[in-house]
């Protein structure tokens, strides 16, 4: 690991006066990635600004027919938290299934969304619950937020603040997990709105990303028989040792299935 320089801001004023006076700075949240890559000498930041004791970034709060969540909150807050479980209980049941517990108590909802790993959890459910991305600058709908792998429409500069979700009529993640480190080979999440259905897929692709195909199938009939003799093009996912395109083509549908099943359940 290279040298470096070490903050904890208390506030997130504290957190942009950092940022703004650092050569190259990088945030860490849960530091489950950042940290990982220093050590190996594939990241070099000149400064780390460490969001943990910034306590506006931390907790969930209810607003009408959405939840929002701070960007520091931990997954393990996420999972055991009794408003998230009445209101989106598929949000909380995503969160339970990341990683290990020492993942889901260092974790952060913001670390994880900023990241865009493609096979993490959370991006699915920031696609399919239709979720505003908010940041010390902005606003930004999910649609626009995943750009690419490891890449986000965040600024250089730009703080992530929390993140708002839509509560749908119902909703279900399925995923296909790596035995070893618990990211989703395929993971899928399906929601239902009073005029549309979204459906989002993570681990297949070079990041998070919808299915139109699925989606008008489930509007008009929200059930498991409206994915009968569907099939995902397997031409842009992604192949590697844990699976090949057509394989994860394959686990998509698998997946999309239970998840359905289970929000209807």
């Amino acid at each position: 690991m290279y040298e470096f320089n070490y903050h904890r801001p208390a506030s997130l004023k504290e957190a942009k006066k950092i940022l703004s006076g650092a050569s190259d700075a990088k945030i860490v949240a849960g530091g489950m990635t950042l940290l990982p890559a220093m050590k190996f000498r594939l990241a070099r930041p000149s400064d780390l600004v460490d969001l943990a004791g910034v306590s506006e970034l931390q907790g969930i709060r209810e607003k009408g027919d959405r939840l929002e969540i701070g960007a520091m909150t931990r997954h393990a807050v996420v999972a055991h938290s009794d408003l998230v479980r009445s209101r989106i209980p598929a949000l909380a049941d995503l969160a339970a299934s990341i990683g290990d517990p020492q993942v889901r108590n260092r974790g952060t909802l913001g670390g994880s969304i900023a990241n865009s790993d493609p096979a993490a959890d959370y991006p699915a459910a920031v696609l399919a619950l239709d979720a505003v991305i908010k940041t010390d600058k902005r606003e930004i709908p999910a649609d626009r937020f995943f750009t690419g792998m490891f890449e986000t429409a965040l600024a250089a500069d730009e703080i992530l603040t929390s993140v708002v979700f839509i509560r749908p009529k119902r909703a279900a993640y399925a995923k296909f997990p790596n035995p070893a480190s618990r990211y989703a080979v395929v993971g899928v999440m399906v929601a239902e709105y009073a005029k549309a259905v979204r459906v989002a897929i993570t681990g297949a692709g070079p990041c998070a990303f919808r299915t139109p195909q699925l989606e008008r199938a489930l509007s008009g009939n929200f059930s498991v028989a409206a994915l009968d003799g569907l099939q995902i093009d397997a031409g842009d996912l992604n192949s590697d040792m844990h699976a090949t395109a057509e394989y994860r083509a394959h686990l998509v549908m698998v997946m999309a299935r239970r998840a359905v099943a289970a929000a209807c359940a």
